[in-house]
C-alpha cells in the first residue's frame, strides 16, 4: 500500500465522516485545523483511495489536493533578526510553506550577515540539521553568497536550498561544491509578496523544495523505516496521555525519518523509549531518543531496516 500525503478543504459539518474515512483505510490524520466554519485536514492516506475520499467529500462541499510537504518540518534560515534580513522575504516564505503542508521554523543567525564576518555557532547548526531540510534566503549581491556559503553549510547534513537575488544558473556558478536546490530572484524586499511574480517566484521554491525532499524519499525507500512516523505519531497519542495537554502547535510534529515531541526530555525520555510499537517490541528497540537543541523538546530518528531488521 502506497502513502501519499493530501490536503481536504471542507466544511465543520460531518467532517468527522472524512476523519473516520481517512482511518478506516489505513491513512493517518497529521494535523486538523478547525478555522471559523472550514476545517483543513492534512493526511496521508492510499494512493489508490483518494478517489473515494473525493466522492465522500464532494456533498459535503470538500476539496482534496495533493500536498507533497505534508509530513515534513523546515528551517527557514535568514542571515539576521534584523529588518533588513528578516520580516518580509523570511516571514512570507515561512507562511508559503506552511501552507503547503510542512511544518516551517524560522532560524534567524545571530551573526549571518556580512560576508567577511559571517558564521553559524553549534546550536543554530544543531537546530538546522534536525530538520528535513534547510532553506537558506540570501540577499541580492552574488559576491556576499559566494564568500558566505563555505561558512554557513559547514556541519549541515540535511539537503540546502540556496535562495538569492541571482539567477538560478549564477547560483549554481558560484556555489561549489553544489548544494541540494537553488532558486534565484528571491532577495531582500521591503514589502508583502503581494504580486503575481513574487507569488510565482514563492511556488518555485515549494517546487524545488518538493523536488528535494522527493529524492530524499526515494533514497530512504531503498532502506525503508523500521516503522512510518505517522504511525509512530498515533502511538504516542495513544499511549502518552500528557501529549494531549500539550499547547504548541503540533504537540507530535512529523518528518520523513522521525519526529519531534514536545515534551520535557529529562521527564518524559524513558517513557517514549518504552512505548509498545507491537507486542514484544518497544520503541527503543527500533529508533534512537534524542534531547533536541529546540527548547527542550524530543527528537526522534527512526532505524532503517538494515540496522533494526524489523519492518512493523
Amino acid at each position: 500500500m502506497i502513502l501519499v500525503p493530501i490536503t481536504y478543504k471542507g466544511g465543520v459539518f460531518r467532517h468527522d465522516e472524512i476523519v473516520d474515512l481517512i482511518e478506516d483505510l489505513g491513512g493517518y490524520i497529521i494535523q486538523k485545523h478547525m478555522i471559523a466554519q472550514e476545517v483543513v485536514i492534512q493526511a496521508i492516506v492510499p494512493k489508490d483511495d483518494i478517489e473515494l475520499i473525493q466522492k465522500i467529500g464532494k456533498p459535503l462541499t470538500g476539496d482534496v489536493t495533493p500536498s507533497p510537504l505534508v509530513g515534513t518540518e523546515i528551517a527557514v534560515v535568514s542571515m539576521s533578526l534584523e529588518i533588513h534580513h528578516l520580516p518580509h522575504a523570511s516571514c512570507d516564505l515561512a507562511e508559503y510553506i506552511r501552507r503547503s503542508g510542512a511544518k516551517s521554523n524560522m532560524v534567524g543567525l545571530s551573526r549571518g550577515f556580512g560576508k567577511r564576518i559571517s558564521q553559524m555557532n553549534d546550536e543554530e547548526r544543531d537546530v538546522i540539521n534536525e530538520h528535513d531540510c534547510a532553506v537558506y534566503l540570501f540577499g541580492n549581491f552574488e559576491t556576499c553568497i559566494e564568500y558566505k556559503i563555505p561558512v554557513l553549510r559547514r556541519g549541515i547534513t540535511v539537503p540546502i536550498i540556496v535562495c538569492g537575488a541571482p539567477s538560478r544558473e549564477r547560483l549554481i556558478e558560484i556555489i561549489n561544491p553544489p548544494v541540494a536546490g537553488y532558486v534565484g530572484h528571491v532577495g531582500r524586499f521591503m514589502h508583502r509578496t503581494k504580486e503575481s511574480e513574487e507569488i510565482s517566484v514563492l511556488d518555485d521554491v515549494i517546487a524545488e523544495v518538493t523536488r528535494v525532499l522527493d529524492e530524499k524519499r526515494e533514497e530512504i525507500a531503498k532502506d525503508p523505516l523500521s516503522v512510518s512516523p505517522a504511525r509512530l505519531m498515533d502511538l504516542i497519542h495513544e499511549q502518552v496521555q500528557e501529549i494531549h495537554e500539550v499547547t504548541s502547535p503540533t504537540p507530535v510534529t512529523v518528518q520523513i525519518a522521525g519526529l519531534r515531541v514536545k515534551l520535557p526530555y529529562d521527564f518524559f525520555a524513558e517513557k517514549i523509549r518504552d512505548i509498545i510499537v507491537e507486542e514484544g517490541i518497544l520503541l527503543r528497540k527500533i529508533a534512537d531518543i534524542l534531547p533536541s537543541r529546540m527548547r527542550d523538546y524530543i527528537l526522534i530518528r527512526i532505524h532503517p531496516f538494515s540496522e533494526s531488521n524489523l519492518l512493523l
